[in-house]
């Protein structure tokens, strides 16, 4: 089955770029584009994408909150910003309203294709190394008292996996590294996020980072 995509970026040679990309794999369907997040509600209302690709800073509505209004939606879609090459505000606080995560604008086009595939499946589209600098970069103050306070109700086994998931390791990386199913995995993850009232694995990993575990 294709991945639906609605792409909103206001760049017209950059949307396109974009566009061209995803159209190339025979397995994504762009079924929608807009150069704003305006009609990001009506759009997905429409035509219930798996992922919106949406750029951070366009002329009436950015992804900020184009974020905030998907997310707060019944079966919301997986939201992944676009963003230029330096990581600034906007990507952390997106992150915390719930996006899946970000792509560079200058990603390979076949690491683009791919990025869309993993955050459909509900993983995170942040690589090791990115993980690490972003949530450094953009955390804040660790040990703050109510990420602890919600880490505290994690089981140690659960702690395990939260940590692994701050770490940018996917689920069958988890797995092997705990020597557990990747099925015991993402039954931990979903008890992980409702104690955490994390969205995704992204929020998941900025909580922990917070509490100071990873």
């Amino acid at each position: 089955m294709s991945v639906k995509v609605i792409l909103l970026e206001d760049e017209d040679l950059v949307r396109g770029g974009i566009r061209m990309i995803l159209d190339a794999d025979p397995d994504i369907e762009v079924v929608a584009e807009d150069g704003d997040g305006a009609n990001a509600t009506e759009l997905v209302s429409k035509h219930r994408p798996d992922v919106v690709l949406t750029d951070i800073q366009m002329p009436v509505v950015g992804g900020l909150e184009v974020t905030r209004r998907l997310t707060a939606l019944p079966n919301a879609p997986a939201v992944a910003l676009l963003t230029t090459f330096d990581l600034d505000e906007y990507v952390h606080a997106a992150l915390r309203d719930g996006a899946a995560g970000f792509l560079l604008k200058d990603t390979p086009p076949r690491e683009l294709a791919s990025a869309v595939h993993v955050v459909a499946s509900g993983e995170a589209m942040l690589s090791p190394r990115i993980t690490t600098k972003l949530l450094s970069s953009f955390a804040g103050n660790s040990n703050t008292p109510a990420a602890k306070a919600r880490t505290a109700e994690l089981t140690a086994r659960e702690r395990e996996v939260a940590v692994a998931v701050a770490q940018g390791l996917n689920n069958a990386d988890i797995a092997s590294k705990l020597y557990m199913s990747q099925s015991t995995v993402k039954a931990h993850l979903g008890q992980i996020m409702t104690k955490l009232d994390a969205a995704n694995r992204t929020q998941v990993a900025i909580t922990t980072h917070d509490a100071g575990l990873a």
